[in-house]
This record gives C-alpha cells, structure tokens and sequence, in this order.
C-alpha cells in the first residue's frame, strides 16, 4: 500500500472514530484527537490510545492492560487485527461497552 492511500485510509478511520465517540456523555466518556491520535479517557481516569503507526501501516489500540494493531485488509474493505484478526471497529465498541458497563456499537 503506498504511503498515501495509508493516510487516506487511516485519518477517514480516526474520523470515524472521532464521530463515534461525539455521541457520549463527556461526565463518562470523554475524548480528545491529535495528529494521528485518538484519546479516550473514561470518567474514573482510565484512558485509552487509538493511533496512526505510518511505518508500519497500522492503526494501534491500547485499552488497559491489552493493545491491537490493525492492518488494512483490501478483501474486507476493514481494519483487521494482525494477531486475532478482530474487526478495528467492533473491537473498539467491545472494550468500550467492557468498560463502560454497558452495551454501544460502533
């Protein structure tokens, strides 16, 4: 994958992301986005990481004590993890409904 098809891929990923996250209560669940960087921070001060690794072509999630990277897969059209080969987005929305308490979708 060229470097630009990567960072077209990638910041409309994190844009997504960045939508998503608009639709909570800041008292439970606020964020803040960066160059290639997605933080969410959870009322109890808990945070999350969800970036852009350009050398390595990525997207990374760490959620506590547990990190993904995601690959793009033209197959699938979706961010794949590279180990267990979860889907970017419905991992995201599991680790965020565990945290949370609750059920959300992404």
């Amino acid at each position: 994958m060229e470097d630009q098809e990567y960072l077209r891929l990638a910041d409309a990923c994190l844009a997504k992301v960045s939508a998503w996250l608009e639709d909570f209560d800041s008292d439970e669940l606020d964020f803040s986005v960066g160059d290639g960087l997605v933080t969410l921070e959870f009322a109890d001060g808990t945070r999350f990481i969800f970036n852009r690794q350009a050398a390595a072509k990525q997207l990374w999630l760490a959620a506590g004590a547990r990190a993904w990277h995601y690959k793009w897969d033209a197959t699938t059209q979706t961010w794949v993890d590279d180990k267990d080969g979860y889907e970017l987005y419905a991992q995201l929305a599991k680790v965020v409904s565990e945290k949370l308490g609750r059920s959300v979708t992404l």
